[in-house]
């Protein structure tokens, strides 16, 4: 996914990250030199909506625009854990 609008300086990684260990989802999530943010995520249909739908809601200082999601072939158990990159 990425995600457009206000979503930088607002603490949207580790909102993001808090989600996605609570859903239950593995991957990462990091700022892009443009912007926005980029999430790329493993979990189950039912889980990545979850995700999305958390990623349109944001944190509270965070105006998201569009959450733009690219399905990917699942390489299944690539990541143990949800991380913020740097």
């Amino acid at each position: 996914m990425t995600v457009s609008g206000r979503v930088q300086g607002v603490f949207f990684r580790h909102h993001t990250r808090e989600q996605a260990e609570r859903i239950g989802i593995t991957g990462w999530v990091r700022n892009l030199p443009d912007g926005r943010v980029e999430v790329v995520a493993e979990g189950t249909p039912e889980q990545l909506r979850l995700l999305e739908a958390s990623c349109w809601e944001g944190p509270p200082y965070a105006r998201v625009q569009d959450v733009l999601v690219r399905e990917e072939p699942v390489r299944e158990g690539e990541f143990s854990s949800f991380e913020v990159v740097y």
